[in-house]
């Protein structure tokens, strides 16, 4: 795994910036710790810092072909580049290492852009072709890795693994995307391929921008898309071995590195699997990490342990206490933007507790979505019945009342807290699965923010993102729909960035085996009904682990990988939150209504309601402006922001 940034002139062959791009080289210097490298001519700038996984001995980069033609600096694993090395050397091309590096250069040539169907991993890569004088920048199809890039207005295109490479340069436009910041307390987080920043965007998943010299800056094209079908009748028996053969080679495929490898096992289904197959594809001991909390309801550690002990593994616990909440402010940091996703403190732990032993990690990460595992997804799809039942006409005013006039009993046990489902059911699809997924109601969101910042969104509604995504859905079935929401939106936007940022502060490289986009491809081609079965998510994958993992860790609920933030923030966190919440850095921000930011602190610390999602959002973007804002306008951010990693 690495970190990549660059300069490129696409006007002409202006002289590049060393200084700049040493500088946005050196603070992703935790993404790749093992050594860095530079490629500059008229007019481009390609910098490289590297975490040497595969041929530790020549596999530095910058890459270039047999003539030095082409260049290329890449972060992530191409998992097929051996058969891919074997046909390309068969058409010509020769090779002077054995890195999947260098099959992306010689792929390049002989296919162009088509060369990314041919890649089976996860990417983001920069390729400067000298002969055409073109940049070509790519992203892998499920968004495992990151890429931002900016087009500034002196010709210069500007791009790196993160963003914090970016404002290092005094050129970036650093004006507010308020439509960024209605997604992020939507959503819990700013989705592809907006950033923050205007003046700065993601490449989205599945998606490369060729950008030639002498042109206008083109816009982003998409290479691949997820599409779903209802499925033919299929024998279960097959499909259950199907489907473990695709995981064993899948898991297979990512074992493959020089230098010590392990997994991550929480104990839940989707790990515990990916575990099972590495066993049974190494004869010594797979190394695991977890980590317990202590506290129940929040710990799975007994659940690991068991799946430890049935493979053998070589298993190590971080003891972490609930309360510990000192990765608070360097979150900001790490995430460089407004991150909502209070599991990225545990993630970030078990990736330090697992660097201390190895160097490359598999996840369970993916499973949820591909396989239908999330209890929305159940929730969402008995709502599509009744309003299947009830007219329109009737539907809406009537859940609509009943909806509104029902208290919200944040309090109470789980089946009396109906109010957020009948107000769903006065929704169409789109609407209810956006209220569904929202950490901030319309209704708060309205009131949370500031007239002038209602009125810079132009009426824009983040649920008009999940609109555009899932009218694009090629299935009119409710269960494929949602998942492919979730494929464009949360998949890469919360799961894969918060796995990305964590692992890699630690330079840490994490694998994810369940988003082989064959095994992901194969999956959305089975009958929905396999997926989610009556009141049973991830149907077929748990009957196909049956064989590997015990019933009672199949079976059990779901347990999230969380903290417990709504006691946090009525107890230890309750004076911290007060002060930096009612501090300068909200209020002068201009972005919130700040008589809604204490009414939502009183509440909740008076146990009215659970505000938590809403505070810890609030306290995320406190953060990200003070720690990463502030010092991207006001001070030296690379001598700051590196010393957050050391």
């Amino acid at each position: 795994m690495c970190g990549i940034a660059g300069i490129f002139d696409y006007r002409g062959r202006a002289e590049i910036d060393r200084t700049l791009l040493r500088r946005m080289t050196d603070i992703l210097g935790h993404r790749g710790p093992d050594g860095d490298g530079y490629h500059i001519e008229p007019g481009i700038g390609l910098g490289h810092r590297r975490l040497a996984i595969v041929d530790l001995a020549t596999g530095d980069q910058p890459l270039f072909n047999e003539d030095g033609t082409i260049c290329v600096v890449y972060n992530g694993e191409i998992y097929n580049f051996q058969p891919l090395m074997a046909e390309l050397a068969a058409l010509g091309h020769i090779f002077r290492t054995r890195c999947d590096t260098e099959v992306i250069v010689h792929a390049w040539e002989e296919w162009g852009a088509a060369c990314l169907d041919r890649f089976n991993g996860m990417f983001a890569f920069a390729l400067w072709d000298a002969a055409r004088e073109v940049l070509f920048l790519a992203r892998d199809r499920l968004g495992e890795k990151p890429l931002y890039y900016s087009f500034l207005s002196d010709g210069q295109l500007l791009f790196a693994s993160e963003l914090k490479s970016l404002l290092l340069s005094p050129r970036v436009d650093r004006e507010f995307d308020p439509q960024a910041i209605e997604e992020f307390f939507a959503f819990g987080y700013v989705p592809d391929p907006h950033s923050i920043y205007r003046g700065i965007r993601k490449l989205a998943p599945a998606h490369h921008l060729i950008v030639r010299r002498g042109e206008p800056p083109p816009e982003p094209r998409s290479y691949w898309d997820l599409r779903f079908l209802d499925g033919a009748p299929v024998r279960r028996d097959e499909v259950e071995e199907e489907l473990i053969a695709r995981l064993r080679e899948s898991v297979r495929l990512r074992m493959i590195a020089d230098v010590p490898l392990g997994a991550f096992l929480s104990g839940g289904v989707d790990s515990s699997g990916v575990v099972a197959m590495m066993a049974g594809l190494k004869s010594d001991p797979v190394s695991t990490f977890s980590i317990s909390f202590g506290t129940q309801g929040w710990d799975e550690s007994a659940f690991s342990r068991e799946v430890a002990e049935r493979y053998g593994t070589d298993h190590h616990v971080r003891a972490v206490d609930p309360n510990s909440f000192d990765l608070l402010d360097r979150l900001a940091t790490i995430y460089d933007e407004p991150f909502g996703d209070s599991s990225a403190m545990p993630t970030f732990r078990v990736c330090a507790a697992a660097r201390e032993n190895v160097t490359v990690a598999l996840s369970g990460d993916g499973g949820d979505e591909v396989f239908a595992g999330y209890r929305r997804y159940r929730w969402h799809c008995f709502e599509e019945r009744v309003r299947g039942w009830v007219p329109e006409a009737l539907r809406r005013p009537l859940f609509g009342l009943l909806g509104a006039v029902y208290p919200k009993l944040d309090w109470a046990p789980r089946p009396l807290r109906a109010k957020a489902t009948l107000e769903e059911l006065a929704r169409n699809s789109i609407e209810a699965y956006f209220s569904s997924v929202s950490i901030c109601s319309d209704a708060l969101r309205r009131r949370l923010f500031s007239p002038n910042l209602r009125r810079e969104l132009q009426g824009y509604h983040a649920a008009d993102l999940l609109k555009w995504h899932m009218m694009r859905c090629n299935s009119e079935d409710p269960l494929s729909q949602v998942q492919y929401a979730d494929f464009k939106t949360y998949l890469p936007g919360d799961i894969l960035t918060k796995v990305d940022r964590a692992s890699m502060a630690n330079s840490l490289e994490v694998r994810v085996p369940l988003l082989d986009h064959t095994l992901v491809e194969w999956a959305a081609r089975l009958p929905p009904d396999l997926k989610l079965h009556g009141r049973e998510g991830k149907y077929i994958f748990k009957a196909a682990l049956e064989p590997h993992v015990r019933k009672e860790i199949l079976y059990r609920p779901k347990q999230g990988f969380a903290v417990p933030l709504a006691a946090w923030f009525r107890g230890p966190l309750h004076r911290r939150l007060r002060e930096t919440l009612g501090g300068p850095v909200l209020h002068d921000s201009g972005f919130f209504d700040m008589a809604t930011v204490g009414m939502l602190l009183r509440q909740h610390q008076a146990g009215e309601r659970d505000h938590s999602a809403a505070l810890w959002s609030l306290s995320m973007i406190e953060a990200f402006l003070r720690q990463v804002h502030g010092r991207a306008i006001g001070g030296d951010i690379q001598a700051e922001m590196v010393g957050d990693f050391v």
